[in-house]
């Protein structure tokens, strides 16, 4: 931005409000490349910035278009694999789920519109509106994790997870990598446009010296105690998972592949509901497994599907099997025993539906198979295996560190997280949703365990890194040593609370500004 007789101007902008609406789309669906499978994160800033260079000056009506036509395209792009599910699970033509689709990223796309309405509706002084963006985005993305129960998929900092910002994440976590993309972005903007240059290369310089200092405030180290542990992928087709016929199948083979690995690891995981049985009717199973690992002094945990008769209710679920504590076995699952999780943040339309009585008459896909679960405690205890202290999460879960925060505790050894991602078939969704994991795992400075019914199955370490993966669509057992850890990170002990307390000092100076003269 430069100045003419006291005038201001960009000139980067495009002129043409089409061609900028359109140049916003394409730089948003850029976005996908920064993401996992491609991981190309460099991409997250040259798109951003580009986007911003049409932001400046603006509108808040035209503000508020260019940021619907950059989100549109960033999710459209982005998470394009929903209609996987949609289409070839949920039972529609391929023209509706793809409707479906854009019917989701078009909302979406409303939470980047909303953080450029209020960059210019907010601002007085036009060559410096884009400073306030940073902060909207903050609070444009906790409502995006927030509505409708929340889909925070795809946050900018997710793309950072092998970048040399990824050293923030154990400070200030996730969110805060995606402020500080927002703002090295603007900063860059307007030293292009030759505005504020001091003040802009005052926050580069600090932003430097905090990401570069920042593994110097590692707090977490190795206990020099390993653990030996071993993960199904059972590779169950989608359309096979609650076939009645194909069930007995499906349970002898997680049963034999997993006979060999007891007596060599002291934990063994299966996936989200690898047993397709609600757990009153799978007690001759689950007694056989209880003995099996309990007889060797080895765990297992499974997901499966509890139904509690006395409610009326079912819960996506996971239970311990086999060795509990340190001390010998001593037959500890029993149905109705406490050492369970059960899923709290359940995935609209695929494991309840909102609106039920209104929705499931009118199309297949509201109908899926296991679509009606209770919500389980958002505090519960850590799953305990072989006395191991496991934080558990199911599928769709990893992507909310708050809840992930609310149930860590200082005896927790390792975080667990299940799924199965046979619903998004061969598209880039496992990929993300393991980049999700790969972050969490940063943020809390814990060990991960990752099992999955068709991929992607790892092993993360506390730094986020992938100890050892199973590749996708393969029937294999993944076996390594888990290095255990202790220490508390500062995102774990007060970091994840930036955020808010950014939003709040940015609601204190917008009051300040409309209220005291």
């Amino acid at each position: 931005m430069t100045e003419l007789n006291g005038r201001t101007f960009n000139r980067f902008t495009i002129k043409q409000p089409v061609y900028a609406l359109l140049f916003s789309f394409l730089t948003g669906t850029s976005l996908v490349f920064a993401f996992a499978p491609f991981s190309l994160w460099p991409i997250t800033f040259i798109a951003v910035i580009f986007w911003l260079s049409q932001l400046t000056d603006k509108s808040p009506k035209q503000a508020f278009k260019l940021g619907l036509s950059f989100g549109f395209g960033y999710f459209a792009a982005g998470i394009s694999w929903v209609h996987v599910s949609i289409e070839q699970f949920g039972g529609m033509p391929l023209i509706a789920s793809i409707f479906l689709m854009l019917l989701l990223c078009s909302y979406l796309a409303l939470y980047p519109a909303l953080a450029a309405w209020l960059c210019a509706k907010l601002t007085k002084n036009k060559s410096a509106n884009l400073y306030f963006l940073p902060f909207a985005w903050l609070v444009s993305e906790y409502l995006r994790s927030v509505m409708l129960t929340g889909f925070p998929w795809l946050s900018l900092g997710y793309s950072q997870i092998d970048s040399p910002l990824s050293a923030l994440a154990p400070i200030i976590g996730e969110v805060g990598i995606s402020f500080t993309i927002i703002l090295m972005c603007v900063v860059t903007v307007q030293l292009i446009n030759r505005c504020h240059k001091t003040v802009n290369l005052i926050i580069i310089a600090i932003t430097v010296v905090i990401t570069s200092s920042s593994p110097l405030l590692n707090v977490v180290d190795k206990t020099g105690e390993t653990k030996s542990v071993a993960l199904v992928q059972g590779n169950i087709k989608q359309e096979l998972r609650w076939d009645k016929e194909a069930e007995t199948n499906i349970i002898n083979g997680y049963i034999e592949a997993s006979k060999p690995l007891y007596s060599n690891n002291d934990l063994v995981i299966w996936p989200e509901a690898a047993i397709p049985r609600i757990e009153p009717l799978a007690q001759n199973y689950l007694t056989e497994l209880n003995i099996q690992a309990g007889s060797v002094q080895s765990s297992l945990i499974t997901g499966l599907i509890n139904y509690d008769p006395d409610t009326r209710k079912f819960f996506n679920r996971l239970v311990v099997l086999g060795k509990k504590n340190q001390d010998n076995f001593d037959g500890s699952y029993y149905y109705g025993n406490n050492n369970h999780y059960n899923k709290h943040h359940l995935l609209p339309i695929g494991e309840f539906v909102p609106f039920a009585d209104l929705l499931r008459p009118i199309a297949p896909f509201f109908n899926l198979p296991m679509s009606s679960f209770s919500r389980g405690d958002y505090v519960q205890p850590n799953l305990v295996a072989n006395g191991i202290n496991l934080a558990p999460l199911i599928c769709f879960e990893i992507a909310f560190p708050q809840q992930l925060a609310a149930n860590i505790r200082p005896h927790t050894d390792m975080i667990l997280t299940v799924s199965n991602d046979a619903w998004f078939g061969a598209s880039h969704g496992p990929d993300q949703h393991l980049e999700i994991a790969r972050m969490r795992a940063l943020e809390f400075g814990k060990p991960m365990l990752r099992a999955t019914n068709n991929g992607l199955t790892a092993v993360i370490d506390h730094q986020g890194k992938i100890i050892a993966d199973i590749p996708q669509f393969s029937k294999a057992v993944l076996q390594t040593t888990v290095e255990l850890v202790n220490g508390e990170t500062h995102y774990s002990a007060w970091g994840r609370y930036l955020d808010k307390l950014l939003m709040l000092l940015f609601l204190m100076y917008l009051v300040r500004e409309k209220f005291i003269k």
